[in-house]
């Protein structure tokens, strides 16, 4: 597999940028990679325990920490950071972008659930509580 060669968080665009020596260029969005999280709080500790994360439309990443010489940790501003994406995981998101999505939406639809998170309790129309 092709050497990663540039990552770069752009906090504006919630997306993280890469670059691949063999010329490939992609950027993730930060939903999806928090979505698709390599954690086992996400991915589950065994065949059939995945859990399907919803309400992350709008999570950004505040920070990219460096991890050994073969990935990184994601820092989302909804404090999730226990994933390593490794450089092969990255390249595999890319690659699978369009099917894992899809699959991610449908998993959304059957549970009845949403990419938005979840209105805020006590917010009316107008912004006004009770009185």
């Amino acid at each position: 597999m092709a050497k990663l060669t540039e990552i770069r968080l752009n906090r504006a665009e919630k997306r993280l940028e890469l670059a691949w020596e063999d010329g490939t260029r992609a950027a993730l969005a930060a939903e999806y990679l928090r979505v698709e999280s390599p954690s086992a709080e996400v991915q589950g500790h065994g065949p059939g325990q995945r859990v399907i994360v919803p309400g992350r439309r709008h999570v950004g990443i505040m920070r990219v920490e460096p991890v050994g010489h073969y990935g990184v940790r994601l820092v989302f501003d909804d404090l999730h950071d226990t994933g390593i994406y490794s450089w092969d995981f990255l390249r595999q998101l890319v690659e699978e972008q369009e099917a894992r999505w899809a699959a991610y939406e449908q998993a959304l639809a059957a549970k009845g659930l949403s990419r938005d998170p979840p209105a805020r309790r006590g917010a009316g129309a107008s912004g006004a509580g009770p009185g």
